[in-house]
């Protein structure tokens, strides 16, 4: 007698297979969004030192002697940051450094030193003669702002990234602004040029800076040190723009900061250098900062009825350069005087770090 047939079982439903197939889309989703990022960031960054008709940095005679030194990768990179005053410039009129800045790298012990540069440092600026050190940028291009700059400081100056009001106002903003930062005091000044589109007013205390506000905050000039204490505010932004690009969500948003300075930001450095530059900069501290020419190596002079900082010894400023060099103000040593013998503990004091600088290492 044939047996009857069994009723085919349901097939049974295994949900794990959804389950996966769902972290399966969400992971393809989120590395294509890096993908997308990446490859947004990096065409951005290229614009940057693609060849440009700005009048700015063209139509300079750079001679070999200006070109500056490539860097390797193992030895000590040197950038000078400058922010331009671009308003009123008539046609072919090229603007003057507003705001010179050197950032200077070791790649060995992974530290950062900034050097704030006078703008009326009177100089020799190689074939225009004597002026005010910001004139090289304007009569020579940035090739000769690195060298004139790197002369002083008795530094190779590899790179330049040049940047004007516009510029620092989006990076601040791409960023997500400062937050918490500590403006020291008032700081009122009416800048009729623009429409008063430039005008200066923040209020003494902790609070967020949007780009705006930290534009004010480094441009303002107008107290009893007038440029000294400006430089002095502008390494102490800095730092904390070099903080908040440091964490993981600006590295997010890197596509947008890069797209916010397009036609604003303008640098000799390519793409493959701005990732090991962007990874050595991960990886570094802020170690010290500090004022060129220092105070005590200034001479006040009158050139042409107006006045200009002259250094009194070059030597002594390239050799206190050298010294700030080998400072970080971020380790703590314990010395004989500073132990307590009482049993309470001891207290401990930061490395000095000369003149010109403030006693935070890392710009805060």
């Amino acid at each position: 007698m044939a047996r009857a047939k069994q009723p085919k079982q349901p097939k049974r439903k295994r949900p794990w297979r959804w389950a996966l197939l769902s972290v399966s889309v969400v992971i393809l989703a989120v590395v294509g969004y890096f993908v997308y990022e990446a490859y947004g960031s990096i065409n951005g960054l290229k614009k940057l030192s693609e060849p440009t008709n700005d009048p700015k940095f063209t139509d300079y005679e750079v001679t070999t002697a200006q070109k500056p030194s490539e860097w390797e990768g193992k030895e000590r990179v040197n950038i000078l940051i400058m922010g331009g005053d671009n308003r009123g410039l008539k046609d072919n009129e090229k603007a003057r450094s507003d705001s010179m800045m050197v950032v200077s790298i070791d790649p060995v012990k992974k530290d950062i030193h900034l050097f704030s540069v006078l703008r009326d440092t009177y100089v020799d600026i190689q074939d225009h003669g004597h002026d005010r050190i910001n004139t090289a940028f304007a009569v020579g291009g940035a090739d000769l702002a690195m060298q004139t700059i790197g002369e002083v400081l008795g530094l190779d100056i590899q790179y330049y990234v040049y940047t004007d009001f516009e510029g620092f106002k989006s990076v601040i903003d791409a960023i997500g602004g400062i937050q918490n930062f500590d403006v020291e005091k008032d700081m009122n000044y009416v800048d009729n040029a623009d429409g008063n589109r430039y005008d200066i007013h923040l209020k003494k205390g902790v609070q967020d800076l949007d780009g705006t506000k930290a534009l004010q905050y480094v441009r303002f000039r107008h107290d009893a040190m007038s440029d000294f204490t400006r430089t002095e505010r502008q390494r102490k932004l800095l730092g904390a723009v070099a903080d908040k690009m440091k964490s993981g969500w600006s590295l997010l948003k890197m596509k947008k900061i890069v797209d916010s300075v397009d036609g604003y930001v303008k640098t000799n450095i390519d793409v493959s250098d701005m990732i090991d530059l962007a990874q050595l900069g991960v990886k570094s501290h802020i170690a010290g900062q500090a004022q060129v020419p220092p105070m005590d190596l200034i001479s006040g002079e009158k050139v042409g009825g107006a006045s200009v900082l002259a250094i009194s010894d070059e030597d002594k400023v390239k050799q206190y350069v050298q010294d700030e060099l080998t400072k970080d103000t971020t380790i703590t040593t314990s010395t004989d005087s500073s132990v307590q013998s009482n049993g309470t503990g001891s207290n401990t004091n930061t490395t000095s770090t000369g003149s010109g600088n403030t006693a935070n290492g890392s710009g805060q």
